[in-house]
């Protein structure tokens, strides 16, 4: 059997191509980095539900342009509710997270994970999963990562 490199070579110029661009192949997540969920901006708005007012996201192009697409993203597990299935990832860890530290709260995810499994605090990961963009259920982050999987443990 011919290995036919000329169609070889065109296969893996589309894959990195389309890596270096940001395109998603078909079956391989689009890897991101905490900067590219920046491009969101906060306003205040009063919820007459709670009585009380909450900063509702407004996400800008960049972000949009990944909502619904497989991604993958490296950070800080922090178990929330482990006994509920309830973890974040974040780009910082617990001690500088959004919750407890100065960061945003562009700087999280909370993940739905595709199987349940136990976490220690600050192990860091990489996941991947599609992403949701959140603006209104104050329920959920902002960012939710839907039907997550674990790649690679890094400590």
């Amino acid at each position: 059997m011919k290995l036919n490199l000329r169609m070889l070579s065109s296969g893996l110029s589309i894959i990195l191509i389309s890596m270096c661009f940001g395109f998603s192949v078909q079956g391989i997540p689009q890897t991101i980095g905490w900067k590219d969920l920046h491009d969101v901006k906060f306003k205040k708005k009063f919820n007459k539900r709670e009585n009380l007012l909450f900063l509702y996201p407004e996400f800008g192009e960049r972000v949009k342009a990944l909502e619904g697409k497989e991604i993958q993203i490296r950070g800080y597990m922090i178990p929330v509710n482990p006994a509920e299935n309830v973890f974040v990832l974040s780009a910082n860890p617990m001690a500088a997270c959004f919750f407890c530290g100065g960061s945003g709260p562009e700087s999280i995810i909370q993940l739905k994970l595709k199987q349940p499994r136990r976490f220690a605090t600050d192990e860091i990961w990489t996941v991947k999963g599609t992403l949701k963009l959140n603006a209104d259920n104050l329920e959920e982050l902002n960012y939710v990562l839907l039907n997550t999987e674990t790649i690679r443990k890094f400590n």
